[in-house]
C-alpha cells in the first residue's frame, strides 16, 4: 500500500509539472514565467554530480508520458489537455 501511494504521488507531480510546462510554453515570449523558464544563471557549480534542473525533469516526464515529439504537442492546448487527461486515467509505470 505504501508503494502504491508513493507511485500515485509521483505520477501526480509528473503530470502537474507537464501541465504547468504547457501553460508557460504557450505564453508570449515577453511574459516573466516564459523568460524565467529559459533563463541561464551563471553560477559556480558544486563538486560532484550536477543537480537536475527543472527543465531536465520536464524533458524526462515528457518522454515518459508522451513519447517522441512531445514538445510540438504542447502548442495544441486541447490536444495537450486531452493527452494529460489520458495519461492520468491510464497510469504509466515509472518503475526501473
Amino acid at each position: 500500500m505504501q508503494w502504491l501511494k508513493k507511485h500515485i504521488i509521483t505520477e501526480t507531480i509528473r503530470l502537474n509539472r507537464l501541465r504547468w510546462f504547457g501553460y508557460v510554453q504557450r505564453m508570449e515570449e515577453n511574459r516573466i514565467p516564459q523568460k524565467v523558464l529559459y533563463m541561464n544563471l551563471e553560477t559556480m557549480g558544486l563538486r560532484g554530480r550536477p543537480r537536475n534542473r527543472w527543465q531536465d525533469e520536464v524533458r524526462e516526464d515528457g518522454k515518459l508520458v508522451c513519447g517522441k515529439g512531445w514538445k510540438e504537442m504542447v502548442y495544441n492546448r486541447e490536444g495537450w489537455k486531452k493527452l494529460l487527461r489520458m495519461a492520468r486515467n491510464h497510469s504509466f509505470c515509472t518503475c526501473q
